[in-house]
């Protein structure tokens, strides 16, 4: 295919290193829908994430019940239909009970070696999610606790009335349910710093067993088995198999969790690792489809991604926290600062996801504010502020809903420190049937070549572009901050459209989000 004018014109702007791809999509070839839950996030009680962050009496932004203004905008604007809660490691210490009512006392939260107040509970919470557009994904505590304490949390929100429990809501201020369909049965059972932490066959059985009961309560409801805490995990995929043998008959999903960090400050490994996601992603869905046929199964278990991110910047600083001055209230934890780089592999592991959607229909970005979030603020009631991670996250939520297609790539590889065959572009593809619109989201994660791309879309029709959107920047290091935005998306003119051939420009190391209109 020739070269685009746009692509030509902009040549002398092009390093003397430049190589090509190739892609080709077809209406035909589909991954699957992207489930309504795939841009989910998740709060935690840590750190700052709930108080001094979504919650913050006397702060200029914070309206009648202390919750910030601010920040409900900016999470709003990234739309997220479903926030998972209260943890994580948290959960597993948790006394429901204590975050409801007048009375809320004051407990230590072992996890995070802090205080917990809980001025914010389930009551809270709720309300606000719904004010940020999202449905409530609660999990349970199979830590310290077990199937009764479940089965009453469970009617405690769901159950409409005459009971206990129930009434007892009611007393609290809220007579209607809270019908809260999706539940995660415990969180990351299987590693030793949980509270509580099981065996395959100990977490296995017992899950099971907690899933039948709170399903004869509400059948209606989803339920999330713990998968492997991550792929490193010395079990995986052993847990996966053994745990979901048990728990098959009534879990909806497996979960799984992953955090990639760069310590080793390679910048092309780094960028390699969502190939390792991906894997992860083959490796449960074959353990999935075992345990279905060897259970001479109907049901297909799918995936609930629901922890998975960048994480490492705050590690030392947090180790030394919790040595020097532990039991604090609010402590400042996991707040990691992000880079330039670190968005670039958000958007890979979002692309990743993409075309997973045939099988991930719930993914969670951990976590939402403050606590390795895209949304920080500054402590003590400062400023809201967007970190370089937010854009990408934006982007695919606002452009990726619809149907996501198989992106065909073809183009040159390189090897890293330790990954081998690492393709110079990922690439996802999502079409929207209702506007006609298809939008592909390219990452180039070659680090020294800016690349020539050449997308056949004659499967498509007659494709008019709308915009090329690129978050990319000369420092990778490059972070942002509170009324300093380093890292922000821009539009630019290296993309042409026509006939059915799409030609774009890729500088190295960059998100981009291509928009294109179908015509009749």
């Amino acid at each position: 295919c020739p070269r685009a004018s746009i692509v030509r014109t902009e040549r002398h702007e092009v390093k003397d290193m430049l190589s090509t791809a190739t892609l080709a999509l077809d209406p035909a070839f589909q991954v699957g829908p992207v489930s309504p839950r795939f841009y989910s996030s998740f709060i935690e009680h840590l750190g700052r994430a709930v108080y001094d962050g979504l919650y913050c009496p006397g702060h200029p932004a914070a309206d009648s019940r202390g919750f910030r203004q601010d920040v409900l905008d900016l999470v709003r604007r990234l739309d997220v239909p479903v926030v998972r809660y209260p943890g994580g490691n948290f959960v597993s210490g948790f006394n429901w009970e204590d975050s409801v009512g007048p009375d809320r006392p004051k407990r230590l939260d072992l996890a995070g070696k802090s205080i917990e107040t809980n001025e914010v509970g389930i009551h809270e919470f709720a309300s606000w999610t719904k004010k940020a557009g999202a449905d409530l994904m609660m999990a349970v505590n199979l830590g310290t606790r077990g199937i009764e304490e479940a089965c009453a949390l469970l009617e405690y929100c769901n159950h409409p009335g005459g009971t206990a429990l129930s009434d007892l809501r009611s007393r609290h201020g809220r007579k209607e349910p809270f019908d809260i369909k999706m539940w995660c049965l415990g969180n990351e059972m299987d590693g030793d710093w949980q509270i509580g932490h099981k065996t395959m066959e100990e977490y296995g059985r017992l899950a099971a067993e907690t899933a039948r009961a709170m399903k004869m309560i509400d059948p209606s409801i989803e339920l999330v088995s713990c998968g492997s805490s991550y792929r490193g995990m010395p079990t995986f995929p052993e847990w996966d198999a053994v745990t979901l043998e048990h728990t098959y008959d009534h879990a909806d999903y497996i979960s799984l969790h992953q955090y990639y960090d760069n310590e080793a400050d390679d910048p092309a490994d780094y960028l390699a690792k969502a190939d390792d996601m991906d894997e992860y992603i083959r490796t449960v869905v074959a353990v999935c489809d075992y345990v279905k046929a060897k259970k001479r199964g109907r049901k297909t278990i799918n995936l609930s991604f629901d922890e998975w991110n960048v994480w490492f910047h705050s590690k030392e600083q947090d180790d030394k926290l919790n040595k020097e001055r532990p039991w604090q209230q609010a402590p400042p934890l996991l707040e990691d600062i992000y880079t330039f780089e670190d968005a670039v592999l958000v958007g890979e592991m979002l692309i990743t996801l993409l075309n997973h959607a045939d099988r991930v229909k719930v993914a969670c970005l951990a976590q939402l504010v403050n606590v390795i979030a895209p949304v920080m603020t500054e402590k003590n009631g400062g400023k809201a502020w967007k970190q370089t991670i937010f854009y990408p996250f934006f982007h695919a939520s606002a452009y990726g809903r619809g149907t996501a297609l198989r992106a065909e790539v073809c183009c040159e590889k390189h090897d890293t420190s330790e990954h081998e065959d690492v393709t110079d572009i990922v690439s996802a593809a999502v079409y929207k049937e209702e506007s006609k619109e298809l939008t592909l989201f390219v990452v180039n994660r070659n680090i020294e070549e800016d690349v020539e791309l050449t997308a056949d879309l004659r499967g498509m029709g007659n494709c008019r572009l709308l915009e090329h959107i690129v978050l990319e920047c000369g420092d990778r290091k490059c972070t942002n901050g509170p009324g300093q935005e380093r890292v922000r998306p821009c539009n630019v003119s290296r993309s042409s459209a026509d006939q059915g051939i799409l030609q774009s420009l890729l500088r190295r190391m960059s998100w981009n989000v291509i928009r294109l209109k179908l015509e009749s």
